[in-house]
């Protein structure tokens, strides 16, 4: 299967955005992403740490649950964690845990030890607090990478969905947590999608990320992909607090992952707004 790339051209902040036809599409690339980057981490480091959100993100990583990654992939050096969790039970319908064991850890051997979900039987501050030194202590034994620039963890990905509202992980528009600058973990108790109460990285934990992949899929996302990764700073419509913009990798690379709902807007971006590939199949 041949993918012919429309458009390139040289990213100014380090981004490059990838076009697909369909979910499906995104599945698979997204799948050969991953395998590529687990391969590389695990030889450079010996671990792979990766990151997941919430949502309807696990959906896309069904490929990787099939040959060749279930044989081929080293998925006893994964760690897995999650840059945002729904302050709820392991078992309930809204946990990001839940979601992500029924749709991808259950069908993959990794250990149950390198799966860190939250204390769900903590109140959400304390889950913030307790997550964070969870990963301040993989840190100092280098499971999970240090940035060179700060003291933030340097995950091997990250993983996002992106709302139609430009949210990432639990970051939502002008919410306080945007501002926070020392913690690695916060907790937000007034998410304007329910539930309400939440864990989730801060933007400096994310952007500190080797590597920070965002998908976003469906025409109601087009705006805020647009607003995103556009260089649009004046106007009604420019986004002063868009969370998902205020991704950009202190020393990594970002990538979007859109089907052309969702990318419906950027045809009128300038050449030299963003590294555009548009996959076809």
């Amino acid at each position: 299967m041949e993918r012919e790339s429309s458009t390139t051209y040289e990213p100014k902040r380090n981004c490059e955005i990838r076009v697909f036809e369909s979910s499906d599409e995104i599945s698979t690339d997204l799948a050969e992403y991953i395998s590529q980057i687990s391969e590389i981490s695990v030889k450079e480091r010996g671990y792979f740490a990766i990151a997941l959100s919430g949502g309807p993100l696990v959906s896309f990583l069904g490929k990787l649950c099939e040959a060749p990654y279930n044989k081929t992939l080293d998925w006893s050096k994964w760690y897995i964690f999650w840059s945002d969790e729904r302050a709820v039970a392991k078992n309930h319908a809204e946990s990001n845990y839940k979601l992500t064991k029924e749709g991808f850890i259950a069908k993959v051997p990794i250990p149950h030890g390198h799966v860190y979900s939250i204390n769900d039987n903590a109140t959400v501050e304390d889950a913030a607090t307790d997550y964070e030194f969870m990963i301040r202590q993989l840190v100092k034994v280098r499971t999970i990478g240090v940035s060179e620039r700060n003291d933030c963890p340097k995950f091997d990905l990250i993983l996002l969905a992106m709302g139609a509202d430009g949210h990432v992980a639990s970051l939502f528009p002008n919410h306080p947590a945007m501002e926070l600058k020392d913690d690695w973990v916060t907790y937000i108790t007034d998410s304007p999608q329910p539930p309400p109460e939440r864990i989730t990285f801060t933007l400096p934990v994310i952007n500190s990320a080797s590597n920070i992949a965002i998908v976003s899929t469906g025409d109601d996302k087009a705006n805020a992909v647009h607003l995103a990764v556009s260089d649009t700073t004046e106007g009604p419509d420019a986004p002063t607090s868009l969370p998902a913009r205020m991704v950009q990798p202190t020393d990594g690379k970002l990538v979007w992952f859109l089907d052309k709902e969702a990318a419906s807007s950027l045809e009128s971006m300038n050449d030299d707004d963003a590294s555009f590939d548009r996959h076809e199949y």
